[in-house]
C-alpha cells in the first residue's frame, strides 16, 4: 500500500545547524550516513548543547564536501551567517563558531558510546524542573508539557543516546500534508520544513491532515530500506527560532499545541539498511 513518495532528503552534519539536501542517501542502522556526526559543547555550563539552549547555531549551516564515512565523523564544511566557510576539524573552528553565536563552545566529533561523561547532560538553566522543561519545549504555563515517557530512559542522564548526537531516535519523517495543514490552521505563521528538520519529507497520499500519525507502530519500505516508525515527535522551542529568512515566531508553538498536541512528524529507526532516493515510494511492508 503506497503512502506517498520521498519529496526531499535532508542531512544535518552538525547538530542544530542547518543542513544539506540530497538526491539520494544510504540509510544505515545509525540513520542517515553522516547525520549529526558533530555537535558543540557548552564551555560555560558544560555538556553537549543544541539550539534549545544556543539558538544562534540555527543561523549556521553545514555540509559535506566529501561523502562521510560509515562510522565516526568525517570533516564537514561549516558556513557562518557572514558567509565564512571552514572545516569542522580546523584548529580554529571552535573559536569561529563561538564568535558567531556569542557563546563559548567547542566542536566535537562523535565519541565512543562508553564515554558516558562526554554525553552526560550539563546542569539545567533553572533549578525548578517544570520551569526548565517549559523553556526547553517552549510551552506557556497553561499548556501541557509533552509526555517524556516516549523518550529512551537514557535521556534523563544524557543529552543524546550515548554514541550519537540525535535528540532521541536516528530518523525523523514529516509529510508535506502536515505542513500544509498547519499552514491552513495558523495562516499568520510560516510552516516551512526547515523549522522541523526532517530527514525524509514525504509527499503523502490520501486526504488526512496529519497522515504520518497513522504510521506509528508500522514498518515502512522506502527504496531498499525498511524503517520501523516509532512515536510522534514532541516539538521543542527550536521550531520557533529564527534561521535564514525565517523569523523568530513563538506563535508556531502556540499553533502546534492547539492544533496538533505539540507534535509534528514521526521518529523512525532502520530495520533493514539500504539506499533511498527522491521519488522513491513509501509503502507499508
Amino acid at each position: 500500500m503506497s503512502l506517498g513518495r520521498v519529496l526531499s532528503i535532508h542531512r544535518y552534519p552538525v547538530k542544530s545547524m542547518g543542513g544539506e539536501s540530497l538526491e539520494r542517501a544510504t540509510l544505515e542502522a545509525r540513520g542517515l550516513r553522516g547525520d549529526r556526526a558533530w555537535a558543540v559543547r557548552d564551555e560555560v555550563r558544560g555538556g553537549i548543547r543544541g539550539a534549545k539552549k544556543l539558538p544562534g547555531l540555527m543561523e549556521c549551516r553545514a555540509r559535506y564536501v566529501d561523502e562521510p564515512p560509515a562510522e565516526g565523523s568525517g570533516p564537514a564544511e561549516i558556513r557562518l551567517p557572514d558567509g565564512t566557510r571552514f572545516a569542522s576539524d580546523a584548529a580554529d573552528a571552535s573559536r569561529r563558531v563561538s564568535d558567531a553565536i556569542g557563546h563559548p563552545v567547542s566542536l566535537w566529533p562523535l565519541q565512543p558510546a562508553d564515554d558516558l561523561e562526554h554525553y552526560r547532560r550539563g546542569p539545567p538553566d533553572h533549578a525548578d524542573v517544570e520551569t526548565e522543561l517549559r523553556a526547553i519545549f517552549g510551552r506557556e504555563p497553561d499548556e501541557p508539557l509533552p509526555d517524556l515517557g516516549v523518550f529512551p530512559p537514557d535521556l534523563l542522564q544524557y543529552e543524546s543516546p550515548p554514541g550519537t548526537y540525535f535528540d532521541a531516535f536516528p530518523l525523523l519523517l514529516l509529510s508535506d500534508r502536515s505542513l500544509a495543514s498547519m499552514a491552513r490552521l495558523a495562516p499568520d505563521s510560516i510552516f516551512d520544513a526547515r523549522r522541523f528538520r526532517p530527514n525524509l519529507l514525504i509527499e503523502a497520499d490520501g486526504d488526512d491532515d496529519f497522515p504520518e500519525r497513522s504510521w506509528c507502530g508500522q514498518t515502512l519500505r522506502i527504496g531498499e530500506a525498511t524503517l520501523r516508525i516509532g512515536v510522534e515527535c514532541p516539538r521543542c522551542v527550536m521550531v520557533t527560532h529564527a534561521q535564514g529568512d525565517l523569523p523568530r515566531d513563538p506563535r508556531v508553538m502556540r499553533a502546534l499545541v492547539r492544533e496538533a498536541g505539540g507534535c509534528l512528524g514521526v521518529y523512525a529507526s532502520v530495520e533493514r539498511p539500504g539506499p533511498v532516493a527522491v521519488g522513491d515510494t513509501a509503502q507499508r511492508s
